[in-house]
């Protein structure tokens, strides 16, 4: 008997997040089918079938894990041929018996945000410098439910990057709480807006205060990894491969639809300066 982790890759949007639900398509659910499909188990529960953690409908992931006692040998190939092109598992590795995948060394999760192709007056640098104050152990109840039995986390690193049409938060801690990287970027939109100060977030972060964050979308959420220690997992570079095709296809028609958004924007914002041109034109006239 064996006992085997899996690395899991997947695009969010197609599901209703990772975890089961009667009647609904789910990252889990595929999992399970495929895995039953092709003999590895027949019983989750028998096959002590455990996970590392659920994301919410439409949060995506290139390294989330699950693990599991078999009998047999698992086929990655075999295996990703059963799941749908949008989930793929991309590596895998030989764990001792005791291995849970909920107890990480550290996960890992980025949030995109793209920024207004027409006037963003985002303040990044305030951005970078506030993210600094959430590096450490807090009770991050403000961050999630208050009904958490345990608030108290620890961000190990967090970094707020910028691209040329994107801003990027790394965020890197043992476990995060539901919502918390997303109310987290949120606060610090806000804070680029100038709609919050830098001093608002020690109120935040006090759990004496009661404060309603709402979250970003969960569509620019990635689950970058999950690392372990002592666990080594041996990457599929064929199934790589293929998830990156899938990748390829999908970001070629989201980004012919943003192409086609941007230009619908810019077109408009041209005809609404040039229409306050003419305005104040015509009072001139007048």
């Amino acid at each position: 008997m064996l006992k085997i982790a899996l690395k899991v890759a997947y695009l969010g949007s197609s599901f209703y997040g990772f975890a089961r639900q009667p009647d609904l398509p789910t990252v889990e659910g595929e999992l399970i089918k495929a895995l039953r499909e092709s003999k590895i188990f027949d019983d989750p529960t028998e096959a002590g079938y455990s996970i590392a953690g659920r994301t919410d409908r439409g949060v995506h992931a290139l390294g989330n894990v699950i693990s599991f006692r078999t009998e047999s040998k698992v086929n990655i190939n075999r295996l990703n041929d059963l799941l749908p092109a949008n989930i793929k598992v991309l590596a895998q590795a030989s764990v001792h018996y005791g291995f849970q995948p909920r107890f990480a060394r550290e996960r890992h999760y980025r949030y995109l945000l793209p920024k207004n192709p027409l006037d963003d007056d985002l303040n990044v640098e305030c951005m970078k410098e506030v993210a600094k104050e959430f590096i450490g152990t807090f009770d991050f109840r403000n961050f999630s439910k208050r009904s958490e039995r345990s608030p108290i986390r620890t961000i190990k690193s967090m970094e707020v990057l910028e691209r040329r049409d994107m801003i990027i938060l790394d965020v890197k801690g043992e476990s995060f709480l539901w919502n918390m990287v997303r109310k987290i970027v949120a606060v610090l939109w806000n804070v680029g807006r100038g709609d919050l100060k830098a001093s608002d977030i020690k109120e935040f972060l006090n759990p004496q205060k009661k404060v309603f964050i709402t979250p970003l979308p969960s569509k620019g959420l990635i689950l970058m990894d999950i690392a372990y220690d002592n666990v080594k997992f041996v990457p599929d570079y064929y199934a790589q491969k293929l998830f990156l095709s899938v990748l390829m296809e999908n970001y070629r028609d989201n980004r012919t639809h943003a192409a086609a958004y941007e230009e619908m924007m810019r077109n408009m914002n041209h005809q609404k300066n040039r229409g306050l041109s003419v305005l104040n034109e015509f009072k001139v006239l007048k």
